[in-house]
């Protein structure tokens, strides 16, 4: 059998198929090792679902260019925002536990927030709004911090106040009309979270989605504890240049923070695919 997945292994890897402008239409075969030197990237976490189980994950090539650190199942990889539909997740119990509502007005929950009124006007907005990008709320994503940097508080990132880097988030489009993807939506619904249940945010997604699926290589804890960044993958995000402190912090947690490793984030998905 052992012998059976490194040929599908070899298989899969040797022949990827490049996508082209055109649908259905892909250029010729190419490696794994020619795709990730196109896009400058020193290494990458694989893991492979098949028939509702992980039939196989690897590691390839480097955490970082100036070591000679391989890229192993165990390698943390941040996860961006991957970290939202994890963390509809973790509604998504809370809902069937009776505890949130999906269409009640996130006021509600909220006790240490508000969602801004604008001009008079207060928008009423749902989670279900929130998690399908529908509520109108303003900031699409989050650049994150150096290590150096002051971290703000998440009200701070919500009303946009230093030391927060991104705009204060607020409604401007009539909640329900339209699509527009907001990961500061994502942290309203986050702070709603927190208010309700009364605990850290990384300890509510240990205990709701991260224990319950057994992922025991990953965690919402930012900045990183010390005692998973070993096992870190560097950042290079410009022409496989290292970024400098390795990697970024994001205090928005449920919208960026999580770390986790392919095989982990396959457990989910054969977690979905079973539902």
């Amino acid at each position: 059998m052992d012998k059976q997945i490194d040929n599908r292994v070899e298989h899969i890897i040797n022949n990827l198929l490049p996508a082209t402008g055109l649908k259905n239409k892909f250029n010729p075969p190419q490696t794994l090792r020619d795709r990730m030197a196109y896009y400058h990237t020193p290494g990458v976490s694989i893991a492979v679902i098949n028939d509702f189980e992980i039939e196989w994950a690897r590691g390839f090539g480097l955490c970082d260019v100036r070591s000679n650190n391989k890229v192993t199942t165990e390698t943390l990889f941040q996860a961006g925002s991957i970290s939202k539909p994890i963390f509809a997740l973790g509604v998504m119990w809370l809902v069937q536990e009776g505890k949130l509502n999906l269409d009640e007005d996130i006021h509600c929950y909220l006790s240490s927030w508000r969602v801004p009124a604008n001009e008079g006007w207060q928008p009423k907005i749902t989670l279900r709004q929130i998690l399908s990008h529908t509520a109108g709320l303003t900031v699409r994503g989050f650049p994150g911090y150096q290590a150096s940097e002051m971290l703000p508080t998440v009200t701070q990132i919500l009303n946009g106040e230093l030391p927060a880097n991104s705009m204060k988030v607020e409604v401007n489009i009539l909640p329900g009309t339209q699509f527009r993807y907001s990961g500061g939506g994502t942290i309203a619904a986050q702070q709603a979270v927190v208010d309700l249940l009364k605990k850290p945010f990384p300890q509510i997604m240990n205990e709701l989605v991260l224990e319950s699926l057994e992922m025991t290589n990953s965690t919402y804890d930012q900045p990183l504890p010390k005692r998973w960044v070993k096992r870190a993958a560097t950042a290079h995000p410009w022409k496989g240049i290292p970024l400098k402190g390795g990697f970024h912090t994001y205090p928005e947690t449920a919208a960026a923070g999580l770390w986790t490793t392919a095989t982990d984030l396959a457990k989910v998905g054969v977690e979905l695919l079973k539902t």
